[in-house]
């Protein structure tokens, strides 16, 4: 079965005033990944809904509620799956009476599911419930009412492990967690996603430097899918490694388009995540529409010249800092990226120290052909790695 996004909400920052101390619910999606419908909400920090099933108008549902947690800017109403879901509501209380989340489910469609909690990137947490079909079931299994009002539950003090915790429905068998190490990645419909196992298996090129990155302590905090049925299905990741808060690896996958053409897997180790009053203040001024630029600036050629250069100046400074502090994360990740060239890695570092010129406040590098490798050094500096797989 295909994969698809089919919708993501926005983020808006915590309300002044109330549930200053409760979780932020900033974002959620629904996706379908194989046998999969995967909703994936984004929090702030750990924490652990309470999920129940029950029936509402004689209709089933499945309901992730966060007691006393505030709302970020979320939707009202995601889209269905067509297979289990038939659509997701969106409910948010008075300030800080917490966010309910519903699944409404076709009837008669026999169904597990099962939870899991994974550190994101920016000291984010994903909260992800998985349904899958049940086939095992003879009739849909009898819903049981939702839980009486309880306190919130305790927040952990670090994320839950990787493991699966599976959760069904009493009147049904238990489901056998699924351990990441014993999963085969051959195949598209036994991999996790999000899971290495799943990056192995888009970018098999890139198998050396994904085996390098997992044993240094990086893990994939976020992944996303593009596209729709009968079209191309394209993923991204965000691995995070909590030694080095300030830097990312980005991963994205591009299926061909068509015959003769390849798969294309970019992996991207960069410095988004660096903190500071410039790096906001550019992150700000990059939001700004062009009827916002039109207000402060008489043209757009006065907002590149006098407000984002001189901080991509100063971002090639800090990130120059950053990269160098680093430099041994660098340095890896360029000699499984291409480990044909060991000399490739000081090649790029010697970049990274050249004198920074306020006249040409970026510049990129190609310091590779096989694989292409570029070195970014406009605002936030970064590796790109490119890998073709030919079909």
């Amino acid at each position: 079965m295909g994969i698809f996004v089919l919708a993501l909400g926005g983020v808006l920052s915590p309300r002044m005033g109330w549930g200053a101390g409760a979780v932020e619910v900033r974002r959620l999606g629904l996706s379908k990944v194989g046998e999969n419908t995967l909703l994936t909400v984004v929090l702030d920090r750990p924490a652990e809904p309470r999920v129940t099933t029950a029936k509402t108008q004689g209709k089933p549902q499945l309901v992730v509620e966060f007691p006393q947690a505030r709302a970020g800017q979320l939707p009202t109403r995601l889209e269905g799956d067509d297979l289990l879901v038939q659509q997701v509501q969106i409910q948010r209380a008075a300030p800080g009476g917490g966010v309910r989340i519903s699944l409404d489910l076709f009837p008669d469609q026999p169904f597990a599911f099962w939870r899991q909690s994974r550190p994101g990137a920016g000291g984010q947490t994903l909260f992800i419930l998985g349904l899958k079909p049940d086939t095992s079931a003879r009739s849909l299994a009898q819903m049981r009412p939702p839980l009486p009002s309880e306190p919130a539950p305790a927040v952990p003090e670090s994320p839950p492990g990787p493991g699966l915790e599976p959760e069904r429905d009493s009147t049904q068998p238990p489901a056998e967690p699924i351990p990441e190490e014993s999963r085969p990645a051959p195949s598209a419909g036994n991999v996790v996603p999000g899971s290495f196992s799943e990056l192995q298996r888009l970018l098999p090129k890139a198998g050396t430097l994904l085996q390098s990155l997992e044993r240094d302590g990086w893990t994939v905090g976020e992944s996303h899918t593009y596209d729709r049925p009968g079209q191309r299905f394209s993923r991204d990741f965000v691995l995070s490694n909590p030694k080095y808060p300030e830097l990312a690896v980005k991963i994205a996958y591009l299926p061909a388009s068509g015959p003769g053409t390849p798969n294309i897997g970019i992996v991207s180790l960069c410095t988004d995540n660096i903190q500071g009053e410039t790096a906001a203040k550019y992150q700000n001024l990059r939001q700004w529409s062009f009827n916002r630029i039109k207000k402060d600036f008489e043209d757009i050629g006065d907002f590149f010249e006098d407000a984002l250069k001189p901080l991509r100046v100063k971002l090639r400074e800090e990130t120059k800092a950053l990269t160098l502090k680093d430099a041994a994360v660098f340095q890896n990740f360029l000699k499984a990226a291409c480990p044909g060239n060991p000399q490739l890695a000081d090649k790029v570092m010697s970049h990274v120290r050249e004198k920074v010129n306020p006249r040409f406040e970026g510049v990129q590098y190609t310091v590779s052909e096989n694989p292409l490798i570029i070195l970014n050094q406009v605002d936030f500096l970064y590796v790109k790695v490119y890998f073709l797989d030919s079909q």
